[in-house]
C-alpha cells in the first residue's frame, strides 16, 4: 500500500473512531455529567479534528499521485469531497457546542446540539466510507 493511501485511511479511521467516542460521551453527558462532556469535547478536539486534517491532506496527496485532481474524476471521489469539506464545519461547530456545554455544566441545549452535529457528521462519513469502498459511480 502506498504511504499516501495509508495515511488517508488511518486519518479516516481516527476521525470516525473519535466521532463514535464523542457521540457516546456527549449523549451520556447531555444529562449534565461533566466528565462525559469533557471526554466528548476532547475526543473531537484531540481525535476528530486532527484525524480530519490527516485524512483530507492525504486525500489531496493521493489525488495528485493518481492524477485525479485534473480532468474527469470518478463520482466516488466527488462524494468524498462534497462531504469532507463541509464536514470540517460540522466538526468545528460540534467542538464549540461541546465546549459551551462543558462551560455551563448541565447546559442541555448546547450538549444536544453537539450530539446532533457529531451524529450528522458520523452518518455523513459512513456514507463516504461506503462510497469509497463500493465505488458505485
Amino acid at each position: 500500500m502506498e504511504p499516501a493511501l495509508f495515511v488517508h485511511i488511518l486519518g479516516a479511521m481516527v476521525l470516525v473512531g473519535s466521532l463514535v467516542l464523542a457521540a457516546a460521551a456527549l449523549a451520556t453527558g447531555a444529562g449534565g455529567s461533566e466528565p462525559a462532556l469533557r471526554l466528548g469535547f476532547r475526543a473531537i478536539l484531540i481525535g476528530a479534528i486532527p484525524g480530519w486534517i490527516a485524512m483530507r491532506a492525504a486525500a489531496e496527496w493521493v489525488a495528485s499521485e493518481q492524477g485525479l485532481s485534473s480532468g474527469e474524476v470518478p463520482g466516488w471521489v466527488d462524494i468524498g469531497y462534497m462531504i469532507a469539506d463541509p464536514g470540517a464545519l460540522l466538526l468545528i461547530g460540534a467542538a464549540v457546542a461541546s465546549r459551551v456545554a462543558l462551560g455551563r455544566a448541565g447546559s442541555g441545549r448546547a450538549s444536544r446540539l453537539a450530539v446532533v452535529l457529531v451524529a450528522v457528521s458520523l452518518v455523513a462519513y459512513l456514507v463516504v466510507i461506503w462510497a469509497m469502498t463500493a465505488k458505485p459511480v
